[in-house]
């Protein structure tokens, strides 16, 4: 069924109730983005060597691998800085939800719970559709603030299978290897998985085993010192509670931002301009790209509007962003001749995410943090799905109470469904036209009934998604092969790139695609570098 055959009642129905389940929950009800009325503000011009757009996976590498190589870089990003540390509090919790949660922004209801939020440049942005949310993380490090922190290489089948041929898997890898380095990935040790705080997670290896499915320890960007110190009770609860959901407040998170992006700092060569809102970009009649832009403060107030003219613009802003300022360009003039593929491509990553409650109280409190264990069925490239268990703090949710018995499981994999960006010119923006349960052959059918085998008859599962359909992953709209190149050169645009997850052909290949966004990002970069830097950039 289209979007456009949805009635207005069944549409209102699934948007009015709250997804369950971490940070789900939160996507399922924030509002579009809220954009203060302009104030009379001071114009400024100014050119830049190199531009890039968005502070997350893509653009931090690209980011890293400029400054050092010598070109000089600013960087745009529209959220904050996110510092932590020991026993800091940079962060919201689940249980304590506030302005810091939501990216000016408000919800009427969090969790089940009335609340009313200041605008606020906030962690969590999110593109509401119809039939698809779209959530992202807001801040410098982009979605490596927040996400669980899964680092996931694809096999060689499924990549092969999802992925062009020009990106040879052998050479991939050691982008992947790279990636991992530079991440400082690590899986839970011992003394971590052997605790009372991670019973659950010992509890989903028992029961994924039982069901026949295999499990691994999943490679995380944390240094798990910090959770052994907060289990002997050196530091408040961060990790071991569950409350890094929203960000580590304890430090020991290997998020872009203490990674790539201070490597880059470190070279002097990065401009960082954070509270900067880019409004629209455009090329100019003599070639050279234009990002218009305001820069405010924390509550989204515009302090000053920027005109930034440069011969290169890297466009970093993740698949929704990326895709929408690139879609509306197209659209307004702004940008003639863009590739007939731009917007088109867009894919979710099968996403489905499960509030797993136990009926006996297998569940116990607190649950550690983040996740431990996963499960991968990539036997089959065509249906290839993994399955993880995330835990939650006990609150209520969309009227649930969510106490000491339920945790989360989330499923994702691939999936042929793939959606496009909408021009509309009544409303001057850019929409998301996804068919509705696009992505269910693969979750109905594969992973539903995997999460089903490992929750057991003794447990009560809700799917989030049919409630609320929503993902954390979203990928295309700017794929390489149709509309860029594999490096990620806009196709017909010279000095135009698109670095994100825009530029993945809308799967990760059975994985969250973080980790294969900064590997493709590395690969690109390396013939970049070789190529292009000292002719086009």
């Amino acid at each position: 069924m289209s979007a456009e055959s949805q009635s207005p009642s069944s549409v209102a129905s699934r948007r009015t109730v709250l997804a369950a389940g971490g940070m789900a929950a939160v996507a399922a009800t924030i509002g579009a983005s809220a954009r203060p009325a302009s104030a009379r503000v001071r114009l400024t011009r100014e050119q830049r060597r190199v531009v890039i757009i968005g502070s997350g996976f893509g653009g931090a590498v690209t980011a890293l691998r400029l400054t050092q190589a010598g070109v000089p870089v600013t960087l745009l990003e529209q959220g904050r800085r996110w510092p932590s540390g020991p026993n800091s509090d940079t962060f919201p919790t689940v249980k304590t939800i506030d302005q810091r949660a939501l990216f000016y922004g408000s919800a009427p209801r969090l969790f089940g719970r009335p609340v009313s939020l200041a605008p606020y440049a906030g962690l969590f942005n999110t593109l509401l559709g119809p039939t698809m949310s779209i959530m992202s993380g807001v801040g410098y490090g982009g979605g490596s603030l927040t996400y669980q922190g899964m680092s996931l290489q694809p096999s060689r089948a499924v990549f092969e299978h999802e992925f062009p041929a020009a990106l040879d898997y052998d050479e991939m890898v050691g982008h992947y290897a790279t990636v991992a380095r530079m991440l400082r990935l690590q899986t839970a040790p011992d003394g971590i998985v052997d605790s009372p705080n991670y019973a659950t997670s010992r509890e989903f290896k028992r029961r994924a085993e039982a069901a026949g499915f295999d499990v691994e320890r999943i490679p995380m960007p944390v240094d798990w010192s910090f959770a052994l110190r907060e289990l002997r009770g050196e530091m408040k609860p961060s990790y071991t509670n569950g409350d890094c959901a929203f960000g580590v407040n304890n430090g020991g998170k290997q998020s872009l931002d203490v990674t790539y992006l201070k490597a880059a700092e470190a070279t002097g060569l990065l401009d960082v301009r954070l509270l900067h809102r880019v409004d629209a970009v455009s090329r100019t009649s003599t070639g050279a790209w234009q990002v218009e832009l305001t820069r405010t403060d924390e509550r989204g107030t515009p302090l000053e509007q920027q005109v930034i003219t440069t011969p290169t613009l890297v466009m970093g802003a993740g698949s929704g962003g990326t895709s929408r300022m690139l879609v509306r360009a197209g659209a307004t003039g702004r940008i003639p001749d863009l590739p007939d593929a731009t917007g088109r491509g867009f894919g979710t990553n099968a996403d489905r995410i499960y509030v797993w409650t136990s009926l006996l109280g297998a569940f116990p409190t607190p649950q550690g943090g983040p996740v431990v264990f996963g499960s991968k069925d990539w036997s089959d490239p065509a249906t290839a799905n993994t399955v993880i268990q995330a835990s939650i703090p006990p609150v209520g949710i969309a009227g649930l109470d969510l106490d000491v018995r339920s945790t989360m499981m989330v499923g994702y994999g691939v999936s042929r469904e793939r959606g496009r960006f909408v021009y509309n010119p009544l409303t001057d923006d850019v929409a998301l036209s996804w068919r509705y349960e696009g992505d269910r052959e693969l979750q109905t059918r594969t992973i539903a009934p995997r999460v089903a085998a490992i929750a057991g008859l003794d447990t009560l599962l809700v799917d989030t998604n049919a409630l609320v359909p929503s993902t954390w992953h979203p990928m295309g709209g700017m794929n390489m092969g149709d509309a860029c190149d594999h490096e990620g050169r806009v196709k017909g645009q010279k000095g135009l790139y698109v670095l994100d997850g825009a530029l993945l052909p809308g799967s990760a290949a059975a994985c969250n695609p973080s980790m294969t966004i900064a590997a493709v990002a590395e690969r690109a970069m390396s013939r970049i570098v070789r190529d292009d830097v000292g002719t086009i950039i």
